[in-house]
């Protein structure tokens, strides 16, 4: 929940309290990343455009965020701001910070909109509806509440947390992401990205860790909607890394694509 905004010299700032919510499935102490990246991605949206009311607006095609460390479930300041202004291409940051620490950075390109829907094209075949996915409400032994009763899970392919192996699957925040706010689209896609590497799990999570150090994510499309679609595959090399992808989608179709740098080793 936000404990106050402000805003001075062109940066904003903002502090919040974490709920029980956010955290994730190994410490109770420490939040699952997805909130907090879209907590970072909120700040992002905020932030004055430019060029406000010109052409056909702008649009965020791709967010970073570099995990710095493990973000706790208590209190967090986050403050963003433009980096590089432009008429048409603006870079974006935003960080949180906890304690006497930062947590997490984005860096973003913010760039102008223009009508190109006579030449779309190229976008990935539309993931199966909801109406072929089953909604499963169990955690894994061993994970703990929390984040993932926040989410509502629609899986296909018969999928569900903790299986290994590539999956697929329709993602919902049953929370806010900020006391009294509707999350925007954005904020849910985040959220629904971040647990791409979940979905995928590569390996057997009771005898190995696969931790994401960063999130990407690119945008061909705004995001629309309450649900998100992910269809996610993991690869683990010979030596310790690994890499997380997923392609992204709304009820629209496909939006975007992920990808996470893992490190990988023996719990």
């Amino acid at each position: 929940m936000p404990r106050g905004e402000q805003t001075a010299d062109g940066v904003t700032r903002a502090a919040f309290e974490a709920t029980p919510s956010t955290t994730g499935p190994w410490f109770a102490d420490a939040q699952h990343m997805g909130p907090p990246s879209a907590l970072l991605v909120r700040a992002l949206e905020r932030l004055p455009e430019s060029r406000p009311g010109g052409g056909a607006g702008w649009r965020i095609a791709r967010v970073t965020v570099e995990v710095l460390g493990a973000v706790p479930a208590g209190p967090v300041t986050v403050t963003a701001g433009v980096e590089r202004p432009g008429r048409t291409i603006e870079l974006l940051s935003a960080t949180m910070r906890a304690g006497d620490r930062d947590v997490l950075r984005a860096r973003a390109w913010r760039l102008a909109a223009s009508d190109t829907a006579v030449v779309a094209q190229g976008q990935a075949v539309a993931l199966p509806g909801r109406d072929a996915a089953v909604v499963r409400t169990e955690r894994p032994d061993g994970w703990l509440p929390g984040f993932l009763d926040a989410i509502e899970w629609a899986w296909l392919d018969g999928g569900r947390l903790g299986d290994e192996g590539p999956g697929r699957g329709w993602i919902r925040m049953r929370v806010p992401l900020v006391e009294g706010e509707e999350p925007s689209p954005a904020q849910r896609l985040m959220v629904a990205a971040d647990c791409a590497n979940g979905l995928a799990a590569p390996l057997d999570v009771t005898r190995w860790l696969f931790v994401n150090t960063e999130l990407t994510v690119h945008l061909h499309r705004a995001p629309a909607g309450e649900w998100m679609g992910v269809d996610a595959a993991t690869v683990v090399g010979p030596d310790g890394l690994g890499t997380c992808s997923a392609t992204l989608f709304d009820d629209d179709g496909h939006t975007g694509r992920i990808a996470q740098a893992l490190t990988v080793r023996a719990r």
